[in-house]
């Protein structure tokens, strides 16, 4: 019999009814003919609902694709989304000082960004002994040239002094061999001789000079010295407080036709962001005062996420580092303002160093491979572990897919042949892990199965209801082909 049409003794039947009879007769007749209509449409037997595009939007049905999962060795835990220690950056006032924000809350900056200047006393207090150790330098190397000229001045000197003491030496011995053989003018050597004492006591002298002009570059070399260092710790303090390099900081710059280091030229010490971020707080009020190492700006990387649960001591026989994970959204749908079902995120297990003793717990961190857009900071989910891989995976759906009719379970396949039309199937189950359920025949993995919207099919085609049928536009079921 076509299922499509009505069987023909109750045409006829009708028909004979209808002209037989009077009003009386009529009226059974056409009571007849509807009961006859219930009877026939009881037969019907169809187990496919229409779902046009236009119901699938009213009523919010979404699909989801069989696939294989090892269920019965997977673990769920539920946790949180949280940052990594390395995540979070604070940035704090290195003197005191007025501060004035460049940025604001949740404004996302990049590495170099200006976020925050400071005009501090303190400042101008290192630029002023940074002042005074240039200077010092300067006067230290100033002082050792000299130094330098005036050494080599009586070196040049005590050559010459050498020099005249030889000459004067030569003559009073040729002065003494006249004498001793009987001749010569007395006052004439007398005359050599005291010229001969005044060289050397010359040339004593310029020694003793000599010396303490190499005292006293010695001492000018180790002030010059002590000098260059101070500067240069200070230029290094300056830089770790300005955030500047010392080369950029000692870099000549030209300015209304003077020359001067850059340090002399910074009035203000503008901070600047290390790293990539959003600006998670701000610690102060644009303007105000704050005092050495107050707070100012906390910038976070959104991108560094963990996720964080908390398992059962009783499960670590079986858990261990490196086991796959995957991070699953809290919701069970496809479709509305939910997470989406698919949505998952995969990392690698990572155990705790410690755990709790009261609540039997422990800590247990996967970081996601891929941070999706759902992952925040504080965000739950659960991760799903699977504790034996070698396992064998079967064909799962989502556990919410499936309806209960009665005690019977039920699920909607879509057609693969006509993408309007849902299937309604006695789902043949297996294990489930509470999220999942093996589904042991009537489908193929990729096949696509109701989710959202099962309950509104399963009422609508449930064995106390004609299962033969069609949805309207407005979401109403209706009974029957036409």
């Amino acid at each position: 019999m076509n299922t499509r049409m009505k069987p023909a003794w109750i045409v006829l039947a009708a028909s004979a009814l209808l002209a037989g009879c009077g009003e009386k007769g009529r009226e059974d007749a056409e009571s007849g003919h509807a009961h006859a209509e219930q009877e026939a449409q009881a037969e019907f037997t169809s187990n496919r609902v229409a779902i046009p595009s236009s119901v699938r939007s009213n009523l919010g049905i979404g699909f989801v694709k069989v696939e294989r999962r090892n269920v019965e060795e997977t673990l769920r835990v539920p946790g949180r989304f949280e940052y990594m220690p390395s995540a979070r950056r604070e940035y704090r006032t290195m003197l005191p000082g007025k501060i004035e924000l460049a940025v604001t809350q949740f404004d996302r900056v990049e590495a170099g960004d200006l976020l925050y200047t400071i005009q501090s006393p303190s400042w101008r207090e290192m630029q002023r002994e940074l002042a005074e150790f240039d200077a010092g330098v300067k006067r230290a190397a100033t002082k050792l040239d000299t130094l330098d000229s005036l050494a080599e001045a009586h070196h040049e000197h005590h050559e010459i002094l050498e020099q005249v003491i030889e000459v004067w030496e030569e003559r009073v011995g040729q002065l003494e061999g006249v004498r001793d053989a009987g001749g010569g003018i007395k006052s004439e050597y007398a005359d050599a001789q005291t010229s001969l004492s005044s060289a050397r006591a010359e040339l004593a002298e310029v020694r003793e000079k000599h010396a303490e002009i190499l005292a006293l570059k010695a001492e000018t070399r180790a002030e010059l010295n002590a000098k260059r260092i101070g500067f240069g710790l200070l230029i290094d303090s300056a830089a770790s407080v300005s955030g500047i390099t010392r080369e950029e900081l000692e870099r000549v710059v030209e300015s209304d036709g003077h020359s001067a280091p850059n340090w002399q030229r910074i009035h203000e010490i503008r901070v600047r962001a290390s790293a990539a971020g959003v600006i998670e707080a701000t610690g102060v009020t644009n303007g105000s005062w704050t005092d050495q190492s107050s707070p100012v700006v906390t910038v976070v990387n959104p991108e560094k996420l963990r996720f964080h649960a908390e398992g059962m001591q009783s499960d670590l026989g079986v858990l261990r580092d490196g086991l796959a994970a995957r991070i699953v959204s809290p919701t069970t749908s496809v479709v509305g303002r939910g997470v989406d079902l698919t949505q998952t995120m995969s990392g690698e297990l990572r155990l705790g160093l410690s755990g709790h003793s009261r609540d039997r717990t422990i800590e247990m961190y996967v970081v996601p491979d891929q941070i999706l857009s759902w992952a925040r900071d504080g965000v739950t989910a659960q991760v799903e572990i699977v504790i034996d891989p070698s396992a064998g995976a079967e064909l799962a759906i989502p556990l919410a897919a499936v309806q209960r009719d009665g005690l019977t379970p039920v699920i909607f396949r879509r057609d693969p042949a006509n993408q309007n039309e849902a299937i309604r199937l006695e789902a043949d189950l297996g294990a489930d892990d509470g999220r999942w359920i093996e589904i042991l025949s009537g489908v193929r993995e990729g096949d696509e199965i109701v989710l959202d919207g099962a309950f509104q099919l399963m009422l609508a085609t449930s064995g106390t209801m004609q299962k033969g049928g069609h949805f309207h536009a407005d979401g109403t079921f209706h009974e029957g082909e036409d």
